[in-house]
């Protein structure tokens, strides 16, 4: 076929609405729309068939929604450079357009991998920003206003429809089939799984906006409140279902809508506020890794480097099953097994219990994690693995105690009753802490640590290393590196609280 086409290449980006690469595709060529299966990125220890799951139920309702535009969408199933070989065999391509990933160390590879293929049959590959994430920035200095002006701006409209009226059908659907062979996913479905799909993730940010987040701001510290008062939508983020900057012309607009019809209601009005600061943060720690993919295998802090290397097998599997026999932690560690969600402080609780009380390495527990994650995103799941260890060198050290956080989070015991129903006939101090009875439970793991030892020890490691001699002035470097230099212009109708120590915000939505 003659006629050029516009190759647009799916990512993290699974919508048409405010979707710059579609917007973009459109002139001089018809748009093609692809998505890659690649086999060898779903063996990755921190993925998933969770994600899978909904990536594929967000990609059913996108192709009709494509196909309503005119727009084919075509599943490739294989290496990406395999699949734009044949591609431009079969068609003449004029160019590619994608959005900007910031994934891990594999899709990084992938990228200059395609971009030297596409280089070498003289295709322009065109990559668009998505989030307020910038490429190549050589300071942080002006990031954060920067990201006011894109926030701002207007969202891409949708490309006019479009006719196929040469384009042989048998070209399109030679490739691969959309199956994804892995010994070790499951084939069923995973009923606790947050379901994907550009409908499911309007309207929970509807319902989150129109009250469901009134109790945000308080609840989102808890896993039992937090479940229903976050947003939910850090899916939908993570693939794209959702455009951040849909999410915050949303949430200013309710914003500035209250202030107009409802000012009395000062606990919504801060949820807002939160919600809206948090999809600021969202594009700061994506812009970490960004700008140091290194972050994501390497501690950022260099005196850190092989401080942790040995992997205790057994407490790694305790760990990561829900068998500590710390049970707040264990419910947390089990809820997230089942779900594939659970609130921003249970994941640092987690992160301290693996890196601190069980000294196990970040990297191991973190592609652990990354794997129970449904909304896994590389540029956010990186730095904070290593902030919540320790080796960041400019955060503060924060070791979570798991006993605490379930008097403090769960003091009733509803949450633990619920994930760990073998202690469902005990309560208050008893179930909290039940190596405490004379007759613990026998069909509960009992303890292999003192958590407060564990704890101290572990302050005693990572604060040694910060005595140490150019100890501060790498930190210095590192923190003028990565700091957001923060401004938020939500809007003229909104107040912001600082925060101390702004890169401990958490990331709940």
């Amino acid at each position: 076929m003659d006629e050029p086409i516009n190759i647009v290449w799916l990512k993290r980006d699974l919508r048409i609405e405010d979707h710059a690469a579609l917007f973009c595709a459109r002139k001089g060529g018809k748009i093609l729309a692809v998505y890659m299966v690649e086999p060898d990125y779903w063996l990755l220890p921190d993925t998933s068939h969770r994600q899978w799951q909904f990536i594929e139920q967000s990609l059913a309702p996108l192709k009709e929604q494509m196909a309503k535009l005119g727009i084919p969408l075509l599943f490739f199933r294989g290496d990406a450079v395999e699949a734009f070989a044949g591609l431009i065999s079969d068609l003449n391509i004029a160019s590619v357009h994608s959005h900007q990933e910031t994934g891990n160390l594999w899709t990084f590879k992938r990228d200059i991998a395609v971009g030297e293929f596409l280089k070498s049959q003289n295709i322009r590959w065109h990559e668009h920003m998505q989030h307020g994430v910038f490429r190549a920035l050589d300071t942080r200095n002006g990031w954060a206003k920067r990201w006011d002006v894109m926030m701002g701006e207007a969202g891409y409209p949708l490309p006019a429809r479009q006719e196929w009226p040469s384009l042989q059908v048998d070209i399109l659907s030679k490739p691969f089939s959309l199956e994804i062979l892995r010994p070790n996913f499951s084939t069923t479905a995973l009923s606790q799984i947050q379901t994907g799909g550009r409908h499911e993730g309007i309207s929970l940010l509807a319902s989150f906006l129109g009250g469901r987040g009134e109790n945000y701001r308080k609840a989102m510290s808890s896993p039992l409140e937090g479940a229903d008062a976050c947003s939910r939508i850090s899916s939908h983020l993570a693939y794209g279902t959702l455009s951040i900057r849909e999410c915050f012309h949303a949430a200013v607009e309710t914003l500035v809508s209250l202030d107009k019809e409802n000012p009395a209601n000062k606990k919504m009005r801060a949820s807002l506020v939160s919600f809206i600061g948090r999809l600021h943060w969202h594009c700061h720690f994506i812009q970490k890794l960004e700008t140091a993919p290194a972050i994501e295998w390497q501690e950022l802090h260099p005196a850190y480097q092989g401080m942790r290397t040995e992997v205790d097998e057994e407490l790694m599997e305790r760990w990561f099953t829900g068998q500590t026999g710390w049970p707040f932690f264990d419910a947390c560690m089990r809820s997230l097994q089942a779900t594939g969600w659970i609130n921003f402080r249970m994941r640092a609780m987690i992160t301290a219990v693996a890196s601190y009380h069980y000294w196990l390495p970040w990297q191991k527990s973190g592609q652990m994690l990354g794997s129970l994650f449904t909304d896994y995103e590389p540029g956010i799941h990186w730095p904070q693995i290593q902030m919540q260890s320790g080796t960041t060198g400019i955060n503060t050290v924060r070791v979570y105690n798991p006993i605490k956080q379930g008097y403090d989070q769960d003091s009733d015991g509803i949450f633990i009753k619920r994930w760990v129903p073998e202690l469902s006939h005990l309560e208050g101090k008893a179930l909290h802490e039940p190596w405490m009875l004379d007759q613990p439970p026998k069909n509960y793991l009992p303890i292999v640590l003192d958590h407060q030892q564990a704890a101290r020890e572990a302050r005693e490691k990572i604060w040694s290393v910060r005595k140490g001699k150019g100890f501060r002035s790498e930190a210095k470097d590192i923190l003028n590196k990565h700091s957001s230099r923060k401004s938020l212009k939500q809007t003229n109708h909104s107040k912001r609280k600082k925060h101390a120590d702004p890169d401990q915000i958490t990331m709940d939505f």
